[in-house]
């Protein structure tokens, strides 16, 4: 049995932060129930490419969940939210801060009216504080997080990390916020409201540098692929692609030396020590990019791999050679699921492996409104004739 079997999640998420929660949550066995917009459904569903029309990348997003729809701006649609709750062991929802308690849905008053409920909302900026409203997609959660001004070359303006990480690290942060809550409520028999905002998740993987700014003084520069602590930390161009090298011991850097054919770096004093070789890193990062130039990728990774140098190392991979990785396979990290359109389509596997109740990826996501008889008539028990008329309304 799955971690989070029993657990049931009403999700009223949308695009990419709450949707990537709630798809951790469903991973990990939750019985999650996806509300999308009657007519249009979810943004995911669009703006992404397509396959044959087909919105893979929310299907891959919204993996494991049963689909509904439901218009929230709709005064009946809102009552509908309020004949789930009983029903649900958490509600999960990413709009601008202010939105519920706006709709008349606020958190501490839903959680007051049902005891053991949790509610989980991640806004751009949180519930409180002086920017609470202000609405934020994942590159303004970048900036206003301080992640920008770390990433980047020293020449080049602040540059946003790849992949939404801002979105993704807020997904990551409202999971961990709803099994802390569940955790809490297994002990206590008390749901509470989780506030995770995205540029609170930002802030706090700012690799220790508010703490060093407050006591030193000091400000992160740019650096690129390098490390502001040691060298070589950097990525490097081979005959065939790019591979990174990582460096933090002088026991490595001794075994770097000795692959690259350079043995007498290893004892030389003025590379002995993290602060030495930082100091001297554009040399070091220079000798190591011309032995790394003259091979192929495959060479490098030999030569500096477990079974001779065991340095920290690895290719640049493209999405094309990570959905064959072994490694990755092995780990059950790439999951094929069937389509009755495109045959099959692969997903992300659960990246926390559970020795006793581990999660599963069971299917792809739903189908707009897929599962409306189901919930409303299975779970809710609306008869025919109320559900004849939400769906004459447009309500659902």
């Amino acid at each position: 049995m799955s971690a989070l079997a029993g657990v049931r999640v009403l999700d009223l998420t949308r695009f990419l932060a709450g949707p990537f929660c709630t798809a951790i949550l469903a991973d990990l066995g939750a019985e999650v129930i996806k509300v999308e917009a009657p007519r249009a459904g979810d943004e995911g569903r669009y703006g992404y490419p397509t396959a044959d029309g087909v919105p893979i990348a929310f299907l891959a997003l919204n993996r494991n969940k049963k689909g509904i729809t439901l218009d929230l701006r709709h005064p009946e649609g809102r009552a509908l939210v309020r004949r789930f709750l009983p029903h649900v062991d958490v509600l999960a929802e990413n709009f601008a801060g202010g939105t519920l308690a706006r709709w008349g849905l606020a958190p501490e008053e839903l959680v007051r009216q049902h005891p053991r409920l949790i509610v989980a909302s991640m806004s751009g900026f949180g519930q409180t504080g002086p920017w609470a409203e202000r609405p934020s997609y994942d590159i303004v959660a970048q900036a206003a997080g301080g992640f920008m001004s770390l990433t980047g070359f020293p020449e080049s303006p602040p540059t946003r990390g790849g992949g939404s990480l801002g979105d993704y690290l807020q997904g990551l942060f409202g999971a961990i916020g709803v099994l802390a809550a569940l955790a809490a409520r297994a002990r206590t028999g008390r749901g509470q409201a989780v506030d995770v905002s995205a540029q609170d998740a930002v802030f706090s993987i700012l690799d220790g540098w508010p703490t060093i700014h407050a006591v030193t003084g000091k400000v992160p520069a740019r650096v690129g692929n390098r490390h502001l602590a040691t060298a070589p930390y950097d990525c490097f161009r081979a005959r065939d692609g790019w591979v990174v090298i990582a460096v933090a011991t002088n026991r490595i850097f001794r075994r770097l030396a000795e692959a690259i054919g350079r043995p007498e770096l290893g004892s030389d004093p003025r590379f002995r020590g993290a602060a030495g070789r930082l100091e001297r890193s554009a040399e070091i990062n220079e000798l190591v990019g011309a032995w790394v130039a003259e091979r192929a990728v495959e060479e490098v990774m030999d030569a500096l791999g477990p079974a001779r140098a065991n340095v920290p190392c690895s290719p640049v991979y493209g999405i094309a050679e990570l959905l064959r990785h072994p490694q990755l396979l092995a780990r059950d990290m790439v999951v094929r699921l069937p389509h009755a359109k495109l045959g099959e389509v692969a997903v992300p596997g659960v990246a926390v492996k559970l020795s006793d109740s581990p999660g599963a990826v069971r299917r792809l996501g739903p189908e707009l409104g897929e599962h409306n008889h189901e919930i409303y008539a299975g779970l809710l028990g609306l008869g025919s004739e109320e559900l004849m008329h939400l769906r004459a309304a447009e309500v659902i």
